[in-house]
């Protein structure tokens, strides 16, 4: 099967950074201090990244800026749809999980996922800052970067928030239910 080809068509393009913009002006609450210009100019000039941000688009995920690096001159998306992104779910942790299965296999895994995205599993503290912006995951979960240690004994780690509370758990990596998806993150 050929590679995937990581470059979107113009009318793509113009039609994600409409997307976008309207996310971006909707949600200031995310992004009080950025300008929208400045982070289009970086985009354009990014097609990579761009097409990672239509990926995740694509599968539900509705990114939005939330933070900057003033260090680094990055601009961080994160998948801000209300629930687990619903292209996402039923999937395994990793690779390794996912072979491991003898009956009933998921499609793909979540770190498998992300990479051919371009984006990287949201981490514990990712997800918590997220849930800062907002309530996220009150029906669904999301599987989130695992320590090695925890992941060499066969183990996940996941969130969500239920109770107004935001809890991590752990299952099992070669796990996957219909409810569970990950969420990225995008350094653009």
């Amino acid at each position: 099967m050929p590679a995937k080809q990581k470059e979107l068509l113009p009318e793509q393009t113009e039609r994600l950074l409409s997307t976008l913009k309207d996310r971006f002006e909707k949600n200031m609450d995310r992004h009080e201090d950025l300008v929208w210009e400045q982070i289009q100019e970086k985009l354009i000039s990014n097609p990579e990244k761009l097409w990672s941000l239509h990926e995740m688009e694509e599968t539900g995920g509705e990114p939005d800026v939330v933070d900057y690096d003033t260090e680094k001159d990055v601009y961080i998306f994160y998948d801000c749809a209300k629930e687990s992104p619903k292209g996402r779910r039923s999937i395994c942790y990793d690779r390794a999980a996912l072979e491991s299965r003898k009956k009933h296999k998921p499609e793909n895994s979540a770190i498998d996922m992300a990479a051919e995205m371009g984006v990287e599993l949201l981490t514990e503290a990712q997800y918590r800052k997220l849930q800062e912006l907002g309530e996220f995951d009150l029906k669904t979960s999301t599987w989130v970067q695992t320590p090695e240690k925890i992941r060499a004994l066969d183990g996940a780690l996941f969130c969500d928030r239920r109770y107004d509370h935001v809890f991590t758990y752990h299952n099992g990596a070669s796990s996957y239910y219909a409810s569970r998806g990950f969420r990225g993150s995008l350094r653009v």
